[in-house]
Parts: structure tokens; C-alpha cells; sequence
């Protein structure tokens, strides 16, 4: 570590030493500082975090406020699986996961309200939004799952894509339903802790194939024929919406589908009239509908004083921006990028 150097020491005051000019640590960033073969007693100044580090001998501390952070709330959702099969048969997907950390609103799969984030200022932060999966194109087809969405350390995996009419549901954040093929029964896919529900299961059935729903971000995928998982609310944009529901179990050969989760999730389709399963909405991590429905893109959503923050720039990424009494909300609903604040 550097020595103190001084242009001028003015007077001894008593046990104080009084120095004319201002003091200059030496400026280091989070990565530089821990790099350092530092000693305890060790001080710099954190360029990244606007603070003052010490080295106790084992772990550096800061020992001055932050003016280069600020707290806020994030509500993180990826993409929807995909509704398995084509023309029935097939099970729903499930809801990408679903993250948040507003108010006293839960997460996914019972999960409780997580800790809101601290973000950096001055520092690109990652955000990406993960688009739905795709459907099943022919009966056996298995759906794909969503892609997962990220806000700089946090990140929602995507929902599982239903199973084909003689197929398991696939795991994901929200397990997704299982094919219908009569005569043998097929198991839903597992969904994420804290992220999501299971899809639910299809059992032997003559001579219909009844599969299941995909698992939605608050309920598991109902057995048989039947509905999606429901989504849930969050008011974190000022107003209550709810997201990531399931998709429909399908149905074939004629006759209604299960429906899609509240929350977004597309109804499973026939060999009837309503041939395939409808698409999850977009930004809402909903899933598809057995039957070969598109899962719902997700969504990334910020919530934060807006006192505490001058300005933002962005690269990539599509972003609103509203208030809500003294809070700013963005929401980001496209692109892959990053979001620097000041």
C-alpha cells in the first residue's frame, strides 16, 4: 500500500495533527481493491462504490455511506414453455419463473418476498428477457422450454414445455403438463423452488387422450384435461396484474381443452374445432397450450425512489418508464443489454 504523503502539516492541536491540504486515498475499484496483497489497517477509496474500505486483516469493510447505490424493488419473469403436441393431445407448458422482491407480494412456487436489491450506480447492469418456448409441430412433439430472463445478479429460468401425446412434461421453473395418450399415464414436469409449480400428471384414459396443464407461478397444473396453473398478482407497477399462468392441457380427438391459467396462460386445443392451443400473452411469462401453443415472453420490471436516481441510460433493451406517487417503475419488456444508472 502507498505511504501518507502531504504538502504541508500545519500544527500539532493537542494530540491532532492538522494538515492544510485535503486528504487523497488512493481510488480502487471492487475487483482492484480485492486484488490487493493488503494488510489490516489497510484504507483506499472505492471508486465503484463511492466508499471507504479498511482491511481488517481478513475481509474488507466500508466504513463510509454509499453515494453511489440505492435500493429497489424487481419483479424478474422468463419465458413461458411452450404447449406440447399439435392438434390436441399434448400437455400445457409451464409459466416461466417468477421472482420478486416488492412489498410483501410472494414469489413463485410459495416462495416468500425476496430481499430487495441494491443497485450500483454508474455500472452497466445486465438485463436480458427470455422469449417463449415453442409449441409441438406434430402430436408426438415435445413444446421447448422458455428462455430465462436476468436483472444484473438476478435470474428466472424459463417455464417447461408440455409433453407430446406420449411424453412427460418437461422440468423447468414451472413444470410443464403431461401428454394424453390413452391407455397410459405420463407424469407432469417439476417446477423450480421459489420460481414456480409442477405440471400436472395424465392418467390411462379410453378412448379420449386428456393431458394435463402446465404448473403456473401460484397453483400446480390441474391432472387430466385439465386447466393451467394459476399465475399471480403484483402491484409493484401501481396496479394489480397478474402473470405466469399455465398453459391448458389438450385434447384429442373433439371437444374443449383445459383452460390457461389466470394470469396469461393459453388454453389447451382439439382435433375439433379449435385445432391448436393458444399462445401465452406477451411480457407475462404465461405458457402455451397443449396442443402446440407459444409460450409468453417475459418481463423485467423496477420499482425505486425516484429521488435517489438523476438519470438512466440503456443499450439493447426496451424500456417504459411511469410513476407511481414518489417511485419510478421501468419496465423492460425486450432486448438483451444492460441499464446504467446515475
Amino acid at each position: 500500500m502507498s505511504t501518507l504523503e502531504t504538502n504541508s502539516i500545519g500544527k500539532y492541536s493537542g494530540n491532532n495533527v492538522s494538515i492544510d491540504d485535503a486528504l487523497n486515498l488512493k481510488s480502487y475499484t471492487t475487483a482492484q481493491r480485492d486484488a490487493l496483497t493488503a494488510s489490516a489497517g489497510d484504507i483506499i477509496y472505492n471508486s465503484q462504490t463511492g466508499t471507504i474500505d479498511y482491511y481488517n486483516g481478513s475481509s474488507w469493510f466500508a466504513t463510509s455511506d454509499n453515494t453511489f447505490q440505492f435500493s429497489g424493488s424487481y419483479l424478474v419473469i422468463a419465458g413461458g414453455g411452450g404447449g406440447g403436441g399439435y392438434q390436441g393431445g399434448g400437455g400445457g407448458g409451464g409459466a416461466g419463473g417468477y421472482r420478486n422482491s416488492y412489498a410483501s407480494e410472494t414469489s413463485g412456487g410459495g416462495g416468500s418476498t425476496e430481499t430487495s436489491i441494491t443497485f450500483p450506480k454508474n455500472t452497466a447492469l445486465t438485463v436480458s428477457i427470455g422469449s417463449g418456448g415453442a409449441g409441438g409441430t406434430s402430436y408426438t412433439d415435445d413444446a421447448t422450454n422458455g428462455n430465462s430472463s436476468t436483472f444484473y445478479s438476478i435470474v428466472s429460468s424459463g417455464g417447461g414445455g408440455g409433453g407430446g401425446g406420449y411424453s412427460n412434461g418437461l422440468n423447468g421453473a414451472s413444470g410443464g403438463g403431461a401428454g394424453g395418450h390413452p391407455f397410459t399415464g405420463y407424469s407432469g414436469g417439476s417446477g423450480l423452488t421459489n420460481q414456480g409449480y409442477d405440471g400436472g400428471n395424465s392418467t390411462a384414459s379410453n378412448p379420449h387422450d386428456y393431458a394435463a396443464g402446465g404448473g403456473g407461478a401460484g397453483a400446480v397444473g390441474g391432472n387430466s384435461l385439465g386447466a393451467g396453473g394459476a399465475g399471480l398478482s403484483s402491484s409493484i407497477t401501481g396496479f394489480a396484474v397478474t402473470r405466469a399462468g399455465g398453459g391448458g392441457g389438450g385434447l384429442y380427438p373433439a371437444g374443449a381443452g383445459g383452460g390457461g391459467g389466470s394470469g396469461g396462460g393459453g388454453a389447451g386445443g382439439s382435433n375439433g374445432s379449435a385445432r391448436t392451443g393458444g399462445n401465452g400473452t406477451v411480457n407475462t411469462g404465461s405458457a402455451g397450450g397443449g396442443g402446440g401453443g407459444t409460450g409468453g415472453s417475459g418481463v423485467v420490471i423496477l420499482r425505486y425512489a425516484t429521488a435517489d436516481v438523476v438519470s438512466y441510460s440503456q443499450t439493447g433493451l426496451t424500456i417504459s418508464s411511469s410513476t407511481d406517487g414518489s417511485d419510478t417503475v421501468l419496465e423492460i419488456t425486450a432486448g438483451t443489454g444492460s441499464i446504467t444508472f446515475s
